[in-house]
C-alpha cells in the first residue's frame, strides 16, 4: 500500500498530477480543491495517498490531510460513489464541509457535487452519519497538512498559508460522549455549533453544543 508520496511536481493535468520521486514518476489523481493548493511545477510536494486496485488498473488518489483521505475511503464505501464522485464531493465541500454535511444530515450540500444526484447524496448521509463522529474526532490529531520539509534535496516550497485544524471539535465530541450523548446526536450538535462559530475554543463549543442538545420546550 502506498500511503504517501513526496517528491517534485513535474506537471499537472485537469484531474491529476505527476510527482517525480527520485526518478520514478507517479500519477496521482486529486480533487479541484487539492489541485488549487499545490505548489508550482518543479517544486517539492507531498500528498497522503490511497491506492485503488482494479483488475486492469492501479490508481493513486492524493490528499493534503489524513482526515481528507479517511473521508475519501468512507465515501468510497457507499454504493454508487466511486473515486470520481468522492473527489467531486471533497472538492466541492472540503473535509470540514463533508463532516458538517454528513453530521447534520444535509444531503442537499452533498448533492451540489458534480455527478452526485439527490438519491445518491441521501444514501451518503444514511450510510455515513453514524461514522461521522469518528472521522471528526481525527481533526485534532492528524489534520495538519503533510510536511514537505523531509524531502531530500528538494527545492524550497512556497506554500499558501493553511489554517490549522481546530482540535476543539474532537475534544467536544469526547466530552459529550462522556456525558452520555449518542455519537450521532453529539456530532450533529458539534457540527452546527462549529459552523456558527468556527474559532470557538473547547469550552465555548461545549456550551453551544449543549444548548443545541437541550430538550426543546
Amino acid at each position: 500500500m502506498i500511503g504517501k508520496i513526496a517528491g517534485r511536481l513535474e506537471y499537472r493535468s485537469t484531474d491529476h498530477v505527476l510527482i517525480d520521486v527520485r526518478g520514478v514518476g507517479y500519477i496521482v489523481y486529486v480533487s479541484d480543491r487539492v489541485m488549487t493548493g499545490l505548489p508550482g511545477n518543479g517544486e517539492a510536494v507531498a500528498l497522503y495517498t490511497d491506492l485503488l486496485v482494479r483488475e486492469d488498473n492501479l490508481q493513486l488518489f492524493g490528499f493534503t490531510t489524513l482526515v481528507e483521505k479517511e473521508w475519501h475511503r468512507m465515501l468510497m464505501s457507499v454504493q454508487g460513489i466511486g473515486a470520481k464522485a468522492s473527489l467531486s464531493i471533497l472538492g466541492t465541500l472540503g473535509e470540514d464541509g463533508v463532516s458538517r454535511a454528513i453530521a447534520l444530515g444535509d444531503w442537499n450540500a452533498v448533492a451540489k457535487a458534480k455527478g452526485v444526484g439527490p438519491k445518491t447524496a441521501q444514501k451518503v448521509i444514511l450510510d455515513l452519519k453514524d461514522k461521522a463522529p469518528g472521522v471528526m474526532a481525527l481533526h485534532g490529531a492528524v489534520a495538519e497538512p503533510v510536511d514537505t520539509a523531509v524531502i531530500e534535496d528538494a527545492a524550497p516550497v512556497r506554500r499558501k498559508p493553511t489554517k490549522k485544524a481546530n482540535p476543539a471539535q474532537a475534544e467536544t465530541l469526547s466530552a459529550l460522549g462522556n456525558l452520555g450523548y449518542a455519537p450521532g446526536d453529539a456530532a450533529s450538535a458539534v457540527a452546527e455549533a462549529a459552523g456558527a462559530d468556527p474559532d470557538a475554543d473547547t469550552s465555548r463549543l461545549i456550551r453551544a453544543a449543549l444548548k443545541l442538545l437541550a430538550p426543546k420546550e
